[in-house]
């Protein structure tokens, strides 16, 4: 008989599953004014995040690579989970993104971000190879957001 939290942990992974199989924003972006790339030589997962950024808004993301099924889903959600919001919320969820997933404290302007599918990638953190894993396109989005030319590396 399967548990809440089993069924919980069922639905994660299918999501993180279909990120990896469909991943969402995979495309060159043109348009892109910031730009990121990311290297996790542990694990080969290569990351190109791109940001179409307008004023204080993050019109649209996208990202290209290749990687592991963690990387391309945490870079896929990434996407989808920073169009359309202020540079500074996300900011506030690349906290708690990051909080969760190393499990790391929360800074007090990550702690009321609620992270809705990207809670998602919160057992990571008991996989400390994996957690290099699903933060690579995050940091490489820290990076953009700070117009650093620069490429992150997870070592």
């Amino acid at each position: 008989m399967s548990t809440p939290a089993d069924d919980l942990r069922d639905l994660y992974q299918d999501l993180i599953l279909d990120h990896t199989r469909k991943p969402r924003n995979f495309h060159d972006l043109p348009e892109a004014n910031h730009r990121a790339e990311g290297h996790n030589p542990l694990c080969g997962d290569r990351v190109s995040l791109m940001l179409d950024l307008r004023g204080d808004t993050i019109r649209e993301a996208a990202f290209q690579g290749s990687g592991c099924a963690i990387s391309v889903a945490s870079a896929s959600m990434l996407t989808e989970a920073v169009a359309g919001k202020s540079v500074e919320e996300v900011r506030r969820l690349l906290g708690a993104f990051l909080a969760q997933t190393t499990g790391s404290p929360l800074a007090d302007e990550a702690s009321e971000v609620e992270l809705g599918k990207l809670a998602a990638f919160a057992g990571v953190r008991e996989f400390p190879m994996r957690v290099k894993c699903a933060t690579l396109a995050w940091r490489a989005l820290e990076s953009a957001l700070a117009g650093e030319p620069t490429e992150v590396r997870t070592e």
